[in-house]
């Protein structure tokens, strides 16, 4: 193999997990190590730098990041990344000052973002400070999209919502509400915009067309369910409620359910748990207020007598299963579950009525805009999408990422620059040694088990609907989960031409990361280590060939905890530990770099 090109920031970026996982690419050591020092002010705005709402994210973020942390290599859990999120932005001091201010002198472009979720607020918090007028319009009375009207406020407080959506807004963001618009063409021919941003979400949802359907008013669409209780429009249900679906959404259609009096609730599933959509916490969190869980029961039709809703009925199905994937099917007969109420909650959809057909904008056979993936422009030049809107229903981090993005494009496209040049990522390392054999990060490995994090007693969360379950962790409680992080982004950075083939490296290295070998092919090489490289899709490093005998350092990133022992231990610093900062830049850079100071 060819000596490992650390230079390359996706390298040392695939190994800080967690950063690689996060679509919007959080340093997640970093501020979880500023967490570790107090220092929750700065935690909150190295978080902010990329996913913009903190607050927001540390509570219900789908936590892409937790699956990939190193962490679960070595035990069952891993880090409760997400939940350290939120203890930076509950123990922050005022952040206003810090943030980005819109310069007093506009650059005379005008842009337009349609709904005022995530992705367009993205937008705006990344353009205001460039100097651009932007302008979002809002169809309801506040803004927030999806983040307000389908997640309930006992997974997230308003207060948290407004409190971030204004650190934006209060830039000088030009914000309509109650204006939902009507006609694309109208907007590009008479608005004055330079351009547009489209992160009007997926607003629509599934329906299930099955006898007895449109027979009552007792059958609820479930993100239209939500937002009627968002808002205050449904403040009831009956006492018996069946959840068709088991994604995130129905997981709140049935908590919210719970409270607004339903006495039993059924989550009914087609297909076994391996195959749901919800994530794993969200099914814990329901099956916690005794929301029962049906699976392998398919939806046949509504039953009403007298024209009232009296159940379903379901046919119950049996799975072979191989390596994961369903093999066969087979019936086992109907089965009737009675209910008073049926929500829906098998997906959502994107619905354009408002974009006019001759407006220019294409779109394929599911009726899904046509966006460039890199860009997020579409086929007409001056419209971008994002979030939800440009490929479908996914999670609040990658509508900002998402806007992050398509603020890049939409500054260049107004400054006539080309959208598809675009400054790529960098790394840079830096040294934390402090003497022989002092780090300038807490590098010893601790055994300690996930904390748990504390909840509002049964009986107390159901006396109103807006009561946050979740309280967080105390400052002393985070200060125990901190140091569970490996402290992936300390990368153990090698000169070849230093060693001498001492094996001491090899001799204390605890995971057994390390071997010095003959080269050879990758395959070859991952079958003659230490410890064989099991994981194909971690990067081996492999050094240059060694002054003493020409064999190469290979180490396996897979399993290394970054405890920094090998550099401690060598005598010739062949070894050292350095931090890999990953740059990701955002549409203030691309601006850096046109007008350099």
């Amino acid at each position: 193999m060819e000596p490992t090109d650390t230079s390359k920031p996706d390298y040392f970026h695939k190994v800080v997990d967690c950063q690689w996982a996060c679509p919007a690419h959080t340093d997640v050591p970093e501020y979880i190590r500023l967490i570790a020092q107090g220092e929750f002010t700065e935690a909150y705005m190295v978080n902010r730098e990329s996913n913009v709402f903190p607050g927001i994210l540390g509570r219900v973020c789908d936590r892409p990041c937790e699956p990939a942390c190193r962490r679960g290599r070595i035990e069952a859990k891993p880090v409760a990344i997400c939940r350290l999120k939120r203890v930076a932005s509950d123990n922050r001091d005022d952040i206003r000052e810090r943030l980005p201010k819109a310069p007093a002198t506009k650059n005379g472009k005008r842009i337009a973002c349609i709904g005022a979720g995530p992705a367009s607020l993205t937008v705006a918090n990344d353009l205001v400070p460039l100097g651009y007028q932007v302008t979002i319009f809002e169809q309801y009375g506040v803004p927030g999209g999806l983040m307000r009207t389908n997640i309930p406020a006992f997974r997230l407080p308003q207060k948290v919502l407004d409190e971030e959506i204004a650190y934006i807004v209060d830039m000088g963001v030009d914000l309509k509400l109650n204006s939902p618009v009507n006609s694309m063409q109208a907007l590009l021919d008479t608005g004055g915009f330079d351009a547009v941003f489209v992160g009007s979400g997926a607003p629509k949802g599934k329906e299930l067309e099955l006898p007895g359907r449109h027979d009552t008013d007792r059958i609820h669409i479930g993100i239209t369910w939500l937002e009627s209780v968002a808002f205050g429009h449904v403040t009831e249900v009956g006492e018996s409620v069946l959840i068709i679906g088991v994604g995130n959404t129905a997981m709140d259609c049935c908590r919210s359910s719970l409270r607004l009096g339903a006495k039993t609730v059924k989550v009914m599933a087609r297909k076994p748990r391996q195959f749901f959509k919800a994530s794993d916490w969200e099914l814990e969190d329901a099956e916690q207020e005794n929301v029962e869980i049906v699976i392998n029961h398919a939806p046949k039709a509504f039953v009403l007598e007298n024209g009232k809703l009296t159940g379903m009925t379901f046919e119950k199905l049996e799975y072979d299963i191989e390596n994961g994937d369903i093999k066969a099917t087979r019936s086992l007969g109907d089965v009737f579950f009675p209910c008073d109420d049926v929500i829906l909650a098998i997906g959502q959809e994107n619905a354009f009525p408002w974009i006019d057909k001759n407006a220019g904008i294409e779109f394929d056979k599911w009726n899904v805009p046509k966006v460039d993936l890199v860009t997020f422009q579409s086929t007409l030049p001056q419209v971008f999408f994002g979030g939800d809107a440009a490929f479908g229903p996914k999670n609040i981090i990658w509508a900002v990422e998402h806007g992050h993005q398509a603020a890049i494009s939409i500054h260049k496209y107004c400054q006539k620059e080309p959208i598809e040049q675009r400054l790529p990522r960098g790394v840079k390392l830096s040294s934390r040694k402090m003497g022989i054999h002092e780090w300038a990060y807490k590098n010893e490995y601790n055994g300690v088990e996930r904390r748990l994090v504390p909840h509002v007693g049964l009986l107390e969360r159901f006396k109103k609907i807006n009561i946050e379950v979740e309280l967080g962790f105390t400052a002393e409680e985070a200060a125990l989960e901190v140091q569970r992080c490996l402290n992936c982004d300390m990368q153990t950075v090698f000169t070849a031409k230093l060693c001498i083939e001492c094996d001491a490296c090899i001799d204390i290295c605890p995971v057994d990361c390390l071997t010095i070998t003959a080269n050879g092919t990758e395959a070859d090489l991952r079958g003659r280590l230490t410890a064989p490289a099991a994981n194909p899709t971690q990067a081996l490093y492999v050094s240059a060939s060694l002054p003493q005998t020409a064999r190469v350092m290979v180490k396996d990133e897979d399993v290394c905890v970054h405890c920094g022992l090998c550099a401690e231990r060598c005598p010739t610093a062949a070894w050292d530990m350095q931090k890999s900062s990953i740059s990701i830049p955002l549409a203030i850079d691309e601006e850096a770099r046109a007008c350099p100071v």
